[in-house]
């Protein structure tokens, strides 16, 4: 096989007949972005990040090809960088993220090579539903809105959550998780926690059901109506049934006759 001088980046390399641009880049420790080949394979270009500049053969002018499937040739002249370049891989990245927003390898890849590809997909569609009904209706105010790189995050008022889950419940694309374990309550959005919180007994029976901040919270809001006389603690379940209970034994003093 016989030798072939070809330019990259204004630098001259040897490579020999029938080698890949690829191929020779990687001899010589020249890094792209690449995540579709592999060395026991045959070059397919379908993530198309590997993209290098050359002159046209016909018109001369700059086009883009991809340096897994581009044959080196006598007299090659490409280059790894350039807007030409750079906005072919930008795109082939955000092509990869429509198939795979997800993906934490494509991003890291996409950084490496420094294309910025926006913020990552948190489900959020900052609606700031979650963030009017915390401060409107639950009055705890726990979440806000803040500007982080120019892109509006919904994030956590330190210490603020009561930890009632109302978030949880609003949130119509479930960008907000809730988990209760091991007697204890988590709220998060992202990597970043909301509120931690232990949970309480039911007064009635006995299952763990609600932080100590929302129950206490709920009193506040409840101890001046005229319907409540001694505060309790009872679960959703364990209400509805005493509260069905105190309706039928109303009901049957109502039926009774009044005494002679």
């Amino acid at each position: 096989m016989g030798t072939i001088t070809v330019t990259i980046d204004d630098h001259a390399y040897e490579a020999q007949a029938g080698q890949t641009v690829l191929e020779v880049l990687k001899v010589n420790g020249i890094r792209i972005p690449t995540l579709c080949y592999h060395p026991a394979l045959k070059p397919s270009g379908s993530c198309k990040l590997c993209v290098v500049e050359m002159a046209g053969r016909s018109t001369g002018r700059p086009v883009t090809m991809l340096a897994c499937i581009l044959k080196v040739r006598p007299g090659l002249i490409v280059r790894t960088h350039g807007e030409l370049v750079e906005t072919a891989r930008r795109k082939a990245f955000e092509d990869l993220l429509k198939m795979a927003p997800q993906s934490v390898a494509i991003r890291e890849l996409a950084q490496l090579f420094q294309i910025g590809l926006g913020p990552v997909p948190d489900g959020c569609i900052r609606c700031r539903l979650c963030v009017r009904v915390c401060k409107e209706i639950v009055g705890a105010g726990a979440l806000k809105m803040v500007k982080r790189k120019g892109v509006n995050y919904v994030v956590p008022v330190q210490g603020a959550c009561i930890g009632c889950g109302t978030c949880v419940n609003i949130c119509r694309t479930e960008a907000i998780r809730l988990e209760d374990k091991d007697n204890v309550r988590t709220i998060s959005i992202r990597d970043e926690v909301i509120g931690i919180h232990p949970l309480e007994r039911c007064e009635g029976c006995g299952r763990m059901f609600a932080t100590h901040r929302f129950l206490t919270k709920l009193q506040e809001r409840i101890a001046d109506h005229p319907h409540v006389k001694e505060p309790h603690r009872y679960c959703q379940t364990c209400a509805k049934m005493l509260s069905d209970r105190v309706r039928t034994f109303q009901k049957g003093k109502q039926r009774l006759p009044e005494a002679r």
